[in-house]
C-alpha cells in the first residue's frame, strides 16, 4: 500500500496535472542533475507529454532548474525559489562548506566571485558555466572543474543566479532578480518545506525529508512535528510514515514505467523501494547509472537510451521473470518516451 499511495501521490498513476510546472510544483523539488532524463519525469507525471511542451515551461522560466537541495541539481517553480532558499541555503552552504575549504575558496574570494557574476550577467544576458569561468578568469579569479562549479553554486545559494533557458545542448544562468519578482516572505519556511515534502511524497518519514532537504534529524522531526496536525500517519516497521489525507487514493501500476535516473520517485526513499525481481540483472552492490523498468510495482530491470538523429535506441535489460504480457506493456513505455522525444524508436529487450 505504501509504494501505491506514492506511485498516486507522484502521478504516475491516475488523474494527471496540465503541466510540467505543475508537476514540479507538486513534488516542490525535482532532482535533475540529468536535465533531459528529468524533463522525462516530468512529461510522465503531466499532460505536457513531449519534451518541446517541457522545454518550453523550462525556458520560458515558469520553473527553474538551480543547485536548492543536498547540494545537487533540482527543478524549482519560480514563485517557490525564494522561500526554499530561505529554508535551507545556510544549512546545504555547510554542507558545501568541506569543499569550498579544500578548493580554496574563502569567503572573500566567494563573495568577490558572485560581484563579477552579477556583472558578468546583468541586464538580461545568459551564460554558460564555461562563459562565466572565462568571464572570472579575464578578472584574475582561475576557476575551473570543480572550483568553478562550486563558486556558481555559491551564488545559486546565495539566491543571486538561477538557470536561464537552454542553449543548444547547454545549461545557462541568469540573475535570479532579473528572472522571478521579488516575493513576499513566509513565516515558518521548514515547517512549510516539510509539509510539501508529504504532499508530494508522503508516504515518507523524518529521515526521508531529513536526506531530502540537508536537514538534521532533529530539524527535521521538529518540522514536520509542528505540521502534523496536518497530516495522517501510518507505522511501517515501527517508523512513522507521513502522508497528505487529502492526497489521491492509492492505485496500483496499470502497465509499466521508464523511471529515469534519479528519478524522485526512486531516490527518496532508501528505506522502502520497489523491490528488486528475482534474478534482476543489476547486481547488487554496484552503482546503479541507467533507469529502473517498473511493473505491479516490482523493479524489473535496467533500461539505457541513446539518440542518434532522428532515432532513439533503447536497450532494456530485463529479469527473466518477466511475462509475455509485461514485455508488451515496456514496449509501449518504450514508445511513449520515443514519442515524447520525438524519435523514431529503436528497440531491444533483452534477455
Amino acid at each position: 500500500m505504501i509504494l501505491q499511495r506514492r506511485l498516486a501521490v507522484h502521478r504516475l498513476v491516475g488523474a494527471k496535472p496540465a503541466t510540467a510546472t505543475d508537476a514540479v510544483r507538486l513534488l516542490t523539488c525535482v532532482q535533475s542533475q540529468e536535465w533531459a532524463h528529468a524533463f522525462w519525469s516530468l512529461g510522465m507525471r503531466s499532460m505536457a507529454n513531449r519534451l518541446a511542451q517541457v522545454q518550453a515551461e523550462f525556458d520560458s522560466g515558469l520553473f527553474l532548474r538551480t543547485h536548492i537541495l543536498r547540494p545537487t541539481w533540482h527543478f524549482v517553480a519560480a514563485e517557490d525559489i525564494r522561500w526554499i532558499l530561505a529554508a535551507i541555503s545556510r544549512r546545504v552552504q555547510q554542507v558545501n562548506s568541506t569543499t569550498y575549504r579544500r578548493e580554496g575558496l574563502d569567503q572573500t574570494l566567494l563573495d568577490r566571485s558572485t560581484e563579477l557574476i552579477i556583472e558578468l550577467l546583468r541586464g538580461g544576458r545568459h551564460l554558460t558555466r564555461t562563459e562565466l569561468g572565462q568571464g572570472l578568469a579575464s578578472a584574475g579569479i582561475q576557476a575551473t572543474g570543480l572550483r568553478l562549479a562550486y563558486v556558481i553554486m555559491n551564488a545559486e545559494l546565495e539566491a543571486v543566479i538561477c538557470s536561464g533557458p537552454i542553449r543548444g545542448a547547454s545549461h545557462t544562468y541568469v540573475l535570479l532578480d532579473e528572472r522571478v519578482s521579488p516575493q513576499a516572505s513566509r513565516d515558518r519556511e521548514l515547517p512549510e518545506l516539510a509539509r510539501r515534502f508529504v504532499a508530494g511524497h508522503g508516504p515518507a518519514s523524518a529521515a526521508d525529508l531529513a536526506r531530502w532537504a540537508s536537514l538534521t534529524a532533529g530539524q527535521a522531526g521538529a518540522a514536520l512535528a509542528e505540521v502534523s496536525g496536518e497530516l495522517e500517519a501510518v507505522e511501517v516497521d515501527g517508523v512513522r510514515h507521513w502522508f497528505d489525507a487529502a492526497a489521491p487514493e492509492p492505485a496500483g501500476l496499470d502497465g509499466a514505467l521508464l523511471l529515469p535516473l534519479f528519478d524522485e520517485v526512486t531516490l527518496s526513499y532508501p528505506m522502502i523501494n520497489f523491490p528488486l525481481a528475482e534474478q534482476h540483472p543489476h547486481s547488487p552492490g554496484t552503482d546503479l547509472f541507467i533507469g529502473s523498468v517498473i511493473v505491479a510495482e516490482t523493479n524489473v530491470g535496467l533500461w539505457r537510451r541513446v539518440v542518434k538523429g532522428q532515432k532513439v535506441i533503447m536497450d532494456v535489460l530485463l529479469s527473466p521473470t518477466v511475462t509475455a504480457q509485461q514485455r508488451a506493456d515496456i514496449a509501449a513505455a518504450a514508445g511513449d518516451l520515443a514519442a515524447f522525444l520525438d524519435k523514431r524508436l529503436e528497440l531491444v529487450i533483452r534477455p
